[in-house]
């Protein structure tokens, strides 16, 4: 076979080749029946744009009135009686652990309020033996301590968050209030807010010489005129130290990550789901 034959022959080979190209190119152009494209991403609900979150110093204000000697449902060792003021030691301690694994820069003090506050440790430290120290000098007292003046507390709060801005810090009260009775008071005319206040309220349930109602209203108000991030306000009349210890938890979060208190939903419960609702979820 001469080389024209060769050449011809090999020359329907070349056309198919072209052939086969342009079918597999129109494949890549027309899409399979049925499919589409998916559609593009909704956007975020929001964005979170980055910020230096600053190491707090928190002040912890715990009530010394006689309230707080009221005793828990839950018992300690032994059936020993368990109190408001030894749960809330309890609180704080779980408190500080925890926050100091977060960040060790964090830094804590003491003070107790029965008429007014008063100073355990003015100093803030990030030594937990220091703070166990403060709580040897808490006492309670013996009778009905009247009307709390919360008014001291804020002005002395004011003054440690302009020392805190002053060192890239935030600050942090975190009240514990057991009157059932008596709504605290104070006397607040500053528009410029420089700290966060948060607040746990132990009380009784209500009755002729209650107003647990009244007092949280109270408290409320306090921390919605004087809080610079939102500020969280829990409540509890079960007597149960779990409840306070879940509450306690709830305010490791910090006042520059927070949503409102109304957009919460931990902690979780934990009771079991029953099995036709997991059933129904499989399916």
């Amino acid at each position: 076979m001469d080389e024209k034959s060769l050449h011809h022959e090999k020359l329907p080979s070349t056309l198919r080749k072209g052939e086969r190209d342009r079918e597999i190119e129109g494949m890549e152009e027309r899409e399979p029946e049925g499919s589409h494209a998916p559609p593009p991403l909704p956007p975020p609900p929001y964005t979170l744009p980055p910020i230096r979150l600053c190491s707090e110093d928190i002040l912890f204000v715990i009530d010394a009135d006689v309230e707080a000697k009221a005793e828990m449902k839950n018992s300690g060792p032994r059936g020993k009686p368990v109190t408001r003021l030894d749960s809330i030691k309890q609180a704080v301690l779980l408190f500080v652990h925890s926050k100091l694994t977060i960040n060790p820069d964090h830094r804590f003090a003491l003070a107790s309020l029965t008429q007014s506050p008063a100073w355990l440790r003015k100093e803030f430290t990030s030594n937990i033996s220091n703070v166990l120290a403060s709580f040897r000098m808490l006492s309670v007292a013996d009778s009905s301590c009247g009307v709390a003046d919360l008014t001291n507390l804020f002005i002395v709060a004011a003054n440690e968050g302009k020392r805190c801005q002053a060192e890239s810090r935030i600050f942090r009260v975190i009240l514990f209030y057991c009157r059932s009775s008596t709504p605290p008071q104070y006397k607040w005319t500053l528009s410029q807010k420089n700290f966060t206040l948060d607040v746990i309220y132990l009380h009784d349930k209500p009755g002729p010489e209650n107003c647990p109602q009244r007092v949280y209203d109270a408290l409320v108000d306090a921390l919605d005129q004087v809080s610079e991030y939102d500020g969280y306000i829990f409540e509890s009349g079960q007597g149960l130290s779990r409840t306070l210890f879940r509450q306690t938890c709830v305010l490791l979060s910090h006042p520059q990550q927070r949503c409102g208190q109304d957009d919460i939903d931990i902690p979780k419960p934990l009771a079991r789901k029953s099995v036709a609702a997991e059933a129904g979820e499989v399916q």
